[in-house]
């Protein structure tokens, strides 16, 4: 463990953006418990954040010294170099002095944004992230586990997926230790999985019957937009699909190890808990068939 840096008996806030994300919420998490100044900036916040909308990024900056920057729904979005620009230039007139930097690997797009914040004249850590663990039970394809069948455009590539609380470590650190800056981590859990072999550690895990159904992209994409998926979301899905697990991130990093000193959370480990927790759990049917 890196020395602490001053922030935490200073007067300056830690900016938590996506505060109420998978890895925003986790962070904002430990930077309570450790008695950091917070201010966690969502839509729903006072003051609210809203990146479709500058008018209170000024009020949301007010008072801060450390940003953790993450972007919805992805740097891949088209606009989203712009809105990090815009935004980085605001953080740095408010004497905001140190940015962490949520990216995805092998997007060239996100890199773009990680240039911008490397190039902002302050201190700045990338924390490069493979497909989160957790989006089998907290985001896009919890409904298809729960429905006992995940339908993906997937295929065989292998994708060491990494868990969320391993990326909050890392970006906890590099917000509150000295030692971390200018340092790219590119994060992956311990081992690679193909989306088919997840799922069967997933069925494993919860002892039902779970498939993976591999299906065209078109005819995911197809069946997002019948299911009333905004165009955006339908446009990254079909991205990330055809872009990012094309194989170009098919290897390992250690990125956790070198910041943290210790191994990454297996995935086989993130499945048992995880179905420990009942997330995964079927609803109970009594016997006039109401849950």
């Amino acid at each position: 463990m890196k020395q602490m840096n001053s922030n935490k008996n200073s007067n300056g806030l830690t900016l938590v953006l996506g505060g109420t994300g998978k890895t925003g919420r986790r962070i904002a998490e430990r930077l309570v418990s450790q008695g950091v100044p917070t201010r966690i900036a969502c839509r729903s916040a006072t003051p609210a954040f809203d990146w479709a909308d500058e008018s209170n990024w000024n009020s949301v900056l007010k008072g801060v010294t450390t940003v953790y920057l993450s972007y919805a729904p992805d740097l891949a979005i088209p606009g989203a170099a712009d809105s990090i620009q815009a935004f980085v230039e605001k953080a740095v007139k408010q004497s905001v002095r140190r940015i962490v930097l949520l990216s995805g690997r092998g997007e060239e797009e996100a890199q773009r944004s990680e240039r911008i914040v490397q190039k902002s004249g302050i201190e700045w850590t990338v924390v490069r992230s493979s497909w989160f663990s957790q989006n089998f039970s907290e985001g896009e394809f919890i409904d298809m586990v729960l429905a006992g069948a995940v339908t993906l455009p997937a295929g065989d590539v292998p994708e060491p997926f990494v868990d969320a609380d391993d990326i909050a470590d890392v970006a906890f650190a590099a917000l509150t230790e000295d030692g971390h800056a200018g340092q790219i981590y590119e994060l992956t859990g311990p081992r690679m999985l193909t989306f088919e072999q997840a799922i069967a550690e997933i069925a494993q895990a919860t002892e039902r019957e779970i498939q993976y159904i591999q299906i065209p992209r078109e005819a995911f994409a197809q069946g997002l937009a019948e299911a009333g998926a905004p165009d955006d979301a339908i446009w990254l899905l079909d991205y990330l699909f055809s872009t990012v697990l094309d194989g170009r991130n098919s290897y390992l990093c250690y990125g956790v190890q070198r910041a943290l000193g210790r191994q990454p959370r297996d995935f086989a480990e993130y499945a048992r808990q995880t179905a420990e927790s009942g997330v995964w759990d079927l609803p109970s049917i009594d016997q006039t068939g109401i849950a």
